[in-house]
Parts: structure tokens; sequence; C-alpha cells
């Protein structure tokens, strides 16, 4: 947490100093194909007095295969320990979200999401099931403020809260519980059961035909939920470069790396020797990922402001705590518009 810390009063004082040595007075804008971050990148932008956006995202991640720390295992391996491993879990998310500045200042900000998740399992007798949930998840509300829009470029924090509307409750029938339905364990829960602050930074920077960002970002957790356990609090530094090749597209590459710490407490009614994701020492980790995208934007005609992003991200390197799922790839598609 103390690098995230330096890195995000490092990025400010940074900007701050060449905000007040450039004599070039020209605003940052975000009316460019590279005006928006890459689509992934939430909190990325502020908008001008009276202004509102809309968006949908969706967001498909795949996991899959083993690793210890960040060397891989095999299933046998993790069977010799619980009596159940999950081999694969893909990930479908829907996000809708609203952006409103009251005024060129404070641009307000909600998002909801709608999550379906399903796991496939090996049980150490060789049998496989599969779980699955399906639901809306917790409500992002967010207030960004703006320090200063100027020579090209801008400086804004984010200050938000997740609001514990998605289910740590999820149910399903496994081979040991059948016909009855049991508590799913911790990745398979929609939401986090408990009111987390998010925190973020973001520097901002233009020039003819390239665009820079990057962004601290963290999401802190306190007390624990209804079932007895916190999840972890995240940390991450993401940085992107964008090429603006006309007055319609753009083309982005994006590095991240972050941190999201262990599960604290834990659920009574899960077993942690039955399956790794019901274990909490098999939580956590520290990763980095790159991604490279495009941004489309309609500058005139009867779409103007409207804008379409895609992402496909794929992890540089994983250090899971524990036996976990390893991430792969990670596609993201989006439309914004501007009124």
């Amino acid at each position: 947490m103390k690098n995230i810390l330096f890195a995000a009063i490092l990025m400010a004082s940074t900007a701050i100093h060449a905000q007040q040595t450039d004599n070039n007075t020209i605003k940052w804008s975000g009316n460019r194909p590279d005006g928006h971050a890459p689509i992934s990148v939430m909190g990325d932008h502020t908008h001008g007095k009276g202004e509102f956006m809309f968006s949908y995202r969706y967001m498909r991640m795949n996991m899959d295969e083993l690793n210890f720390g960040s060397e891989n295992v095999s299933f046998d391996d993790a069977l010799a320990s619980y009596m159940v491993t999950p081999t694969t879990m893909p990930m479908n998310m829907h996000m809708l979200g609203a952006m409103y500045a009251p005024s060129d200042k404070i641009t307000l900000m909600v998002m909801a999401n709608y999550l379906s998740s399903e796991m496939d399992h090996l049980t150490r007798m060789g049998g496989t099931f599969i779980t699955e949930t399906s639901g809306f998840g917790d409500l992002s509300i967010a207030a960004l403020y703006k320090f200063f829009n100027k020579n090209r470029q801008q400086l804004h924090g984010q200050v938000g809260f997740s609001i514990p509307v998605g289910s740590i409750d999820e149910q399903d029938v496994t081979p040991a519980s059948i016909p009855n339905e049991v508590i799913l364990p911790y990745p398979m829960q929609l939401g986090s059961g408990t009111l987390d602050t998010q925190l973020a930074l973001t520097y901002l920077k233009q020039w003819d035909q390239l665009s820079f960002g990057t962004q601290a970002r963290t999401t802190l957790r306190f007390g624990k939920n209804d079932n007895d356990y916190r999840l972890g609090n995240q940390y991450s530094i993401n940085n992107w470069v964008s090429i603006k090749a006309n007055d319609w597209i753009s083309f982005s590459g994006r590095v991240e790396f972050g941190a999201v710490e262990r599960i604290e407490g834990a659920n009574p009614d899960l077993n942690p020797m039955m399956v790794i994701t019901a274990d909490i020492t098999n939580s956590g980790k520290t990763y980095g990922e790159a991604g490279i995208g495009f941004n489309l934007y309609a500058f005139k005609g009867s779409l103007k402001n409207l804008r379409f992003g895609f992402e496909a991200s794929l992890p540089l390197f994983q250090n899971l705590y524990g036996i976990q799922l390893r991430e792969k790839e990670t596609l993201t598609f989006g439309v914004q518009y501007t009124l």
C-alpha cells in the first residue's frame, strides 16, 4: 500500500509541476478518440458542467489451470490436499454506468453490474460437476473532482463507495449435497457484503497525435459482512498510451500492476478442507497485466459523441497466494454516449 500511495503522490507532484512550467494553455480535451482511456479503465475522465454520459460495458474473463504462487501446479497436486478442485471459471459482467457534471469541477458517477459465472470442478474420485451463479453485483457511486485542466493536462481525484447490494448467499447443488443446495465458495458470490471505500487519482496528458494516462486506485474494506468475512483490499497502478490515428479512431496499449490482499475471517458454513476455493489461505495475489485496444469516436453527424471501445488483455505475471485458478484472457467491449 505504501508503494501505491508514494506513486500517487509522485504522479500528482509531477503533474502540478508540469502544468506550472508549460506555457501552452490549450486544455486537455475529451472530444478526441483518445480523449477517453481504454474501455477497461473506470473513472478515467470528467465532464463539463451540464454534461451527461451513459455507458454500457461487457467484460468476459476466463480462468483456467492452477497456480501455487507463480508456478503452475496440476489438479492432482491440489487433490492431494482437497477433496475437490476447480478446473475452469469463465465470468461474464455487464456494466451500466452514468455520469453527470453539476459543475466544471465535479462529475458524479454511478455504476451497476450484472454478473454470471460458472465453475467446473474435478473431484478426488474423478467425477466432474458445475456450479453456477448470476445476479446483480454491488452498486458503485462516486464523485470526481477536477484539480486542474491546463496545458493539455488534467489531474482529477475520485472518492466513492461500493454499496453491498450483491448477494453473498449464493447456493447451488453439488454431488455431496444432492438434492439440497449449499452455500458456494467466495469466488462464486456476487458481492462483497461490506460497504467499501473506493479512491483514485488520475493524471492525463495529450499531444497532437498521442495521449497518456496513469491512475492509482484502491478499494478499502472495513468490518466484516453478515457471513463473518471480509474480502481483501485492492491496490493498482494503471498506465496507458493512446495513438490518435485520425479524428475517429485511436489505438491503445495499457499496463497495470496491482495487489489484492487475502480474505479475512471465514464463512462458518464453508468447509475449507473440501474445495480450494473455500479455503481463505487460497486468496489474494500480486499481478501485472497488459492490454491492447482501440476507441472509435463519432465526431460529427447524427451519432456525434458516440464511442465504441474494445480491449483484449493478458497477464504479464501472477503471484497467487496459495493454490488458485490462473487468470487467462480478458475481453472488454463498451459503448459510451455523451450529451
